[in-house]
Formats: structure tokens, C-alpha cells, sequence
């Protein structure tokens, strides 16, 4: 169990003159939005950066955002708690189920496949038609695919919202969704359609990237106090947990490849070197995250 030395402290920060920034013109927010979508390009594939906790971090801001939208109590700790505290059987609730949707749409390269995984709801060729509705540079495509999907069904924010970030990505080549637009966007923004709804975009794919590119900055610096604590640890099956939390959100002690006491144990072990963090404050049905 090896792990080679990262230095986060390389990540360049996003420009001044991006956040800083007050565009009022379609031009202006066009151009923000690009340049903070070309440094967000350049931080996320550094290989100190973790890029599945990444897209599994944004997913949850995302949902967290999407709860918000229809005014649902639910937020990032009821959240994780509606998927991993789930028994066999047990449904995940509205919440629980606009979560496993992004979080579905950030784990396999996107397609149609593993966006109708997500979407289970829509019919894979609804899915492919709407995808294709976007046309012209990447947030314009984007714009268009989630004013498209709006227009169909007015009330699936969360499908538009996906699809729209899929579009994106596929735009910009990446292979994965990185879920940009949600977490940057107003409530009453998701009502606007044309050229106003061109500029929120715009305007969202701005906030998020600057604050995605924080989030690298953070998670590197977090994984490499991980990687540097692994060696510390001698419990069989320690490697794989460490690679597990590597690569989600958060995780129950059960889920991990060890024996329940055992499990628990490298928990708090982790937790005392300061390489995961307890999320839930509890006493029991913890969770715990990079």
C-alpha cells in the first residue's frame, strides 16, 4: 500500500480578475464563463486532484440545490443520510432519489446509457433527443438543452439539470458530468428561457467553477494527508478503505471491506490522524468522509 507524494500547494487559484469580476452584457458573462471553464479544465485533470470524490461532492451540492429549488427542508447531512443509512427494500424518498440521480450521472463517462441509469424515468431515446437539442458554443448548447427539456416536462428540474450538464461536458470533451449548473443557479432562475436564461447560465457555470476550484484545492490537500497517513495503518483490508474514500462522498463503517468492529476501529483511527472527518456529529450510524 504505496501512495506517491502530491503537492497541492501547485493548483493554481482561480484569476482575480475572474472572481472579482461584474459582467452585465452577454459578452462579458460569455467570456467570464469561458475563461473560468478553461482554468476549472486545466485544475480538475491534475493528478493531485481526486476526480471521482470531486464529481461525488458536486453531485451532493447539486442535489442539495435541487432540494432547495421546491422548497424541501432536506441538506447535505439528510441527504447522505437518505442513501447510506438505507435498509434493504427501504425507498429513498423524493430527497434521497433527486440524490441518487446526480450521483448516478457522475459515476460512469457519460452517454445515453448511464444517463438514462440516472434518469431511470425518461426513455433512453427521450434522453438522446433532448441531449441533442443544444447547439453552438458549450454553455449555449447547455442553455438550450435545459430550456428544451423544461419546455417538454416543467416540472423535471432535475432531469433538465443533469442532461444540461451532460451537454456541457460533451461539449468541452470531458468524459464525465461535472455538475456546474445547479449550484450556481437562483430558484427563479430555472423560469427564464432565451437570452435570459443564456446569461444565468453563464453566470452559474462562473460561481461554480470558481468554487469547484477551490473544492480541488481542498480535496487534494485533504487526500494527500489521507495517502500519507495510509502507511500508519495495519489493519487487513486498510488499503481498499483507503482507496474507497479516495472515491466517494462519504461512507458507513459497514461498507468497508473489513469486519464491522474492525471497521469502526479504523474509522476513529483515521479520524485521530486527521485524514477523514466524521460527518454526522452522532453517536451512532456515523459517517465519514475525506
Amino acid at each position: 500500500m504505496t501512495y506517491a507524494r502530491v503537492d497541492f500547494d501547485t493548483l493554481p487559484p482561480m484569476p482575480a480578475w475572474i472572481t472579482s469580476a461584474r459582467a452585465e452584457t452577454l459578452e462579458d458573462v460569455a467570456f467570464l464563463s469561458g475563461a473560468a471553464l478553461n482554468h476549472l479544465h486545466l485544475v480538475s485533470n491534475r493528478p493531485e486532484v481526486p476526480q471521482c470524490l470531486l464529481r461525488e461532492r458536486l453531485a451532493l451540492r447539486a442535489a442539495e440545490a435541487c432540494t432547495a429549488f421546491i422548497g424541501r427542508p432536506e441538506r447535505a447531512a439528510e441527504l447522505r443520510d437518505a442513501l447510506h443509512l438505507l435498509r434493504s427494500g427501504d425507498l429513498p424518498g423524493p430527497a434521497g432519489e433527486t440524490y441518487l440521480s446526480w450521483q448516478r450521472s457522475v459515476e460512469r463517462p457519460t452517454s445515453v446509457k448511464a444517463l438514462h441509469r440516472a434518469l431511470p424515468t425518461i426513455e433512453s431515446g427521450q434522453v438522446a433527443e433532448w441531449l441533442d437539442a443544444g447547439q453552438g458554443a458549450p454553455v449555449t448548447r447547455a442553455a438550450m438543452v435545459l430550456e428544451t427539456v423544461l419546455a417538454d416536462v416543467p416540472r423535471q428540474d432535475v432531469a433538465a439539470l443533469v442532461l444540461a450538464d451532460a451537454a456541457l461536458a460533451q461539449a468541452l470533451g470531458w468524459n464525465h458530468v461535472l455538475p456546474l449548473l445547479a449550484p450556481g443557479f437562483k430558484r427563479t432562475d430555472l423560469r427564464k428561457g432565451g437570452t435570459e436564461l443564456g446569461m444565468a447560465c453563464h453566470r452559474a457555470v462562473t460561481k461554480s467553477a470558481i468554487e469547484v476550484v477551490r473544492l480541488a484545492a481542498d480535496l487534494a490537500r485533504r487526500t494527500a494527508y489521507l495517502k500519507e497517513a495510509a502507511p500508519r495503518l495495519r489493519a487487513k483490508g486498510a488499503g481498499d478503505a483507503v482507496d474507497m474514500f479516495l472515491a466517494r462522498d462519504a461512507l458507513a463503517p459497514s461498507a468497508l471491506p473489513l469486519p464491522d468492529r474492525s471497521a469502526r476501529r479504523l474509522c476513529d483511527r483515521l479520524v485521530d490522524l486527521g485524514a477523514v472527518r466524521e460527518l454526522t456529529g452522532r453517536d451512532t450510524f456515523r459517517l465519514y468522509g475525506v
